[in-house]
This record gives structure tokens, sequence and C-alpha cells, in this order.
């Protein structure tokens, strides 16, 4: 008698630069979709709160902008009251910022997971870009609300905003891929991120206008992806004088390649990342 038939299911790691076996990340969606949910729920795990600190976060850190570089510093808004012109910037920035400090440290929080099982590992740092998503409806919301109160409608320029939540997410992943890669072998890569996040806020025109930048050094600022997406918010929220066409161009191409490059740098550290969890 024949037996049944033995099916052999062999796991090896990637081999060259391979960017993403899609048919293996569609096969493990559901892995995806739960840590996407785990990492939302996480968020507000026994908190009072909850889900209001969605709403808190960006209204406690727009009023201290508005104090302290709107009333004190008196900086440049364009005419534009402070609290909105920041409260627009601070709305993608905050996404930004949050996926790149919690998609850094994604890897080595889920190091028992990742030595103990098979699993595409670029699931980890991408359900961490889309976790974040979640919060940035909610403030791009209440953002709408006070520029409706305030008596400001979106121009014709917000047709362009689902590109720049594009470029936004693009460049976020891109930097959550090198970043975790690194992280998981280099600990101090979390500390050092905590840094550089800090600095790229004034790096970037959150609580200034990015005129005031010298049209010199405007190319190599806008490589900068969130100069383009928080001009490219101003002009269609607030009505700035144009919509920022050279940086967000910039900005695009900046993010594509970081998207690309740190999938590729991922995918070739992914068969170390076992070993040095």
């Amino acid at each position: 008698m024949v037996g049944p038939a033995v099916r052999e299911v062999r796991i090896t790691p990637p081999r060259g630069w391979e960017l993403l076996d899609l048919a293996e990340f569609w096969a493990y969606r559901d892995l995806f979709r739960f840590l996407v949910w785990r990492g939302i729920k996480a968020q507000y795990a026994q908190s009072a709160v909850g889900i209001g600190w969605a709403v808190i976060k960006p209204l406690a850190t727009v009023a201290t902008f508005t104090l302290v570089f709107g009333q004190l510093a008196e900086i440049d808004s364009g005419g534009v009251p402070y609290a909105l012109f920041s409260f627009v910037a601070m709305v993608p920035w905050t996404y930004f910022s949050g996926c790149i400090r919690g998609g850094t440290a994604s890897l080595v929080s889920n190091a028992n997971m990742i030595s103990k099982v098979y699993f595409p590992r670029l699931v980890i740092p991408l359900s961490q870009v889309c976790v974040g998503l979640v919060d940035f409806a909610i403030a791009f919301l209440l953002m709408i609300a006070a520029l409706a109160v305030s008596g400001y409608a979106p121009n014709v320029g917000v047709l362009l905003v689902p590109v720049l939540v594009a470029v936004m997410v693009a460049a976020a992943a891109g930097l959550a891929c090198w970043l975790t890669a690194l992280a998981i072998q280099f600990r101090d890569v979390n500390h050092a991120t905590v840094f550089l996040v800090q600095l790229g806020m004034y790096a970037s025109p959150v609580i200034y206008r990015a005129e005031l930048v010298p049209e010199e050094y405007r190319p190599l600022y806008a490589m900068n992806p969130m100069v383009g997406v928080i001009g490219g918010f101003r002009s269609a929220f607030l009505g700035e004088p144009t919509m920022p066409w050279t940086d967000i161009a910039i900005g695009s191409a900046v993010a594509a390649g970081l998207l690309l490059s740190g999938m590729l740098f991922f995918r070739r550290r992914e068969a170390v990342f076992a070993d040095v969890a």
C-alpha cells in the first residue's frame, strides 16, 4: 500500500537583492491584519482617555507651539493664525515621526516572535506604518473641523492630498525599513532615532515657512520629503501662495528611493534577524 504523499516545504533566505515576494506577502495577509489591529489596540490599552489621545496630542502640541513660536518668538506665518499654520503642519509630521519611532523599534519588540516562527518579516515594520494611519485620520478630520470653524476652505490643491499622503507614507515606510533592520543588530539606533526625529522637526517647515530657506538651498532642503508634503498641505488648506511643485517632485523621488532601498536592504538583512534578535 502506498502511503499518503508527503509535501516538503523548504524555507530559504532570499538570494541577492530581492525586493518583495508578493505571493508570500499575500499568503500572510491575515497576520498583517492581526499585527495592525494589535498595534492599534496596544496604543490605547488600559488608558482612561483611549483614542482621545489622538485628539489631545496634536491639540496640546499646537497650543504649545502657538504660545512659544507664535506669541513669544513671533515667527512669521504669512498672515495665517499661527495655531492653524502649525496645526496643518503637525498633522502629517506627527504621523511621520510616530512611524519612524514605532517602525524602528518594531523588530526589537517582536524579537521573540521572529526567532521562533517563520513569516515574511517585512509585515512587522509595514504594519506599524499602517497603525499610524488611524491617528492621522482622526487628526486630519480634527484639522478640517478647525479650518471650517475659522472660515478656511480648501482650494483645488486638495486634489493633490492623496499624492501627498502617499509620499508621506512611502518615506515613513522606507526609513522604518532601514532603521529597524539596523536597530535589531545595533540597539543604539533606537536612541539615535529619538534624537534624529526631534532634529528632523526643525529641518522641516513645521514651525516656520519654507520660504525662509534661501533659494539656493531649496533643492537640497526639498530632499526632505516632508518639506513638499507640509508645503502642499498648507497650500491646499490655507491658501499659501503657490503649490510647491518642485519641492513635491524632489520629495516624491526621494521617498520612492527610500522605500525601494529600504525594502531591498531589509530583505538583504532578513536572514540574520533571528540570529541577532
